[in-house]
């Protein structure tokens, strides 16, 4: 008779929309979550955390909350939430906070953000998502949770490793994200979720910034639709240049999502009117280096958005 396997503890770096909103999730089903907070920290320990969600409102009461990571126990799970502009501070974080054995779960926007992760972490206990969310942090320990709510997330891989550590917890952890409510669905090609999802980050995270329009505006103008497509349709082709084949009915169906959601600001707009560093490398650099020579000829139009937001970007770093 083969012994249960302990419950998963899971940490959350990053309390925000995404991180704030999944691990609250897990830890109202009864799962053991444990949230990195800074500036929000004594006003969740006094008051919880509080979401309001499509899925129905709640307020997590007493969470386990540190104002540290030399402070957290060592977890099973560790859940990566921040933005990918703060990634130089996982070499310090995640040694102090994974298990021997743990695994660490990147839920960021962007291509090959797991490479950050794998500085620290050895190869096989890698795992990547893509969150297709509606969210929003609107005051301390208050997440606005608007529409959908989907995780797609698998191992990360690398020629020649054998991610089986990273598959056996993997499917742990979509347990007990669907136990807690959470449309979590494993994924065996990483890389696919992340170019599907890159279909949706790139044309509606980089227009709405240098358009300044939310995604119902873009959506609604035929100059923003007529950009949006064209940027949507160089994501396809890119994915394919760098041996990724997604169906073509993704295109059309990228902007089928658009328009039936609600009326959204990007995370990058939000970043971008609060002058925070933008994502910018993750989400639009990265996936050109991949597809690299032929980039100005696949993606002319992505290229050029990628020239605009990193002029954006130098701007508000230099100011930071």
């Amino acid at each position: 008779m083969t012994t249960p396997a302990e419950p998963l503890r899971y940490a959350i770096l990053g309390s925000g929309a995404v991180g704030g909103l999944y691990g609250a999730m897990l830890a109202r089903s009864g799962c053991d979550v444990h949230f990195l907070l800074h500036s929000d920290f004594e006003h969740v320990r006094e008051n919880g955390l509080r979401i309001d969600s499509v899925l129905g409102d709640f307020v997590l009461e007493s969470p386990q909350v540190y104002d540290s990571v030399e402070s957290m126990p060592k977890c099973d799970v560790v859940i990566i939430a921040l933005k990918s502009t703060r990634n130089a501070l996982l070499d310090e974080w995640l040694p102090r906070v994974v298990a021997d054995d743990g695994v660490v779960l990147t839920l960021q926007n962007g291509l090959d953000v797991e490479a950050d992760v794998r500085r620290t972490i050895p190869a096989g206990r890698v795992l990547g998502g893509c969150c297709f969310l509606c969210s929003n942090k609107v005051g301390p320990g208050h997440i606005h949770h608007l529409d959908y709510g989907r995780i797609a997330f698998g191992a990360y891989q690398e020629a020649g490793v054998d991610p089986l550590r990273a598959n056996e917890v993997g499917r742990r952890i979509e347990a007990d994200m669907q136990s807690a409510g959470i449309d979590a669905n494993w994924s065996d090609d990483l890389a696919k979720t992340r170019w599907r999802k890159l279909m949706w980050n790139i044309p509606f995270n980089g227009l709405s910034v240098v358009l300044d329009a939310s995604t119902d505006r873009i959506i609604g103008s035929q100059p923003g639709r007529d950009l949006a497509n064209q940027l949507i349709a160089e994501v396809h082709a890119g994915a394919a240049a760098c041996g990724v084949e997604i169906d073509e009915k993704a295109i059309r169906a990228t902007m089928e999502h658009t328009e039936t959601m609600v009326p959204y600001d990007s995370s990058m707009r939000l970043d971008f009117l609060a002058k925070r560093p933008m994502e910018v490398e993750a989400i639009f650099g990265n996936p050109l280096r991949a597809i690299g020579d032929r980039a100005s000829e696949i993606a002319p139009s992505i290229s050029m958005l990628y020239q605009q937001l990193a002029f954006f970007n130098e701007a508000i770093c230099q100011d930071a």
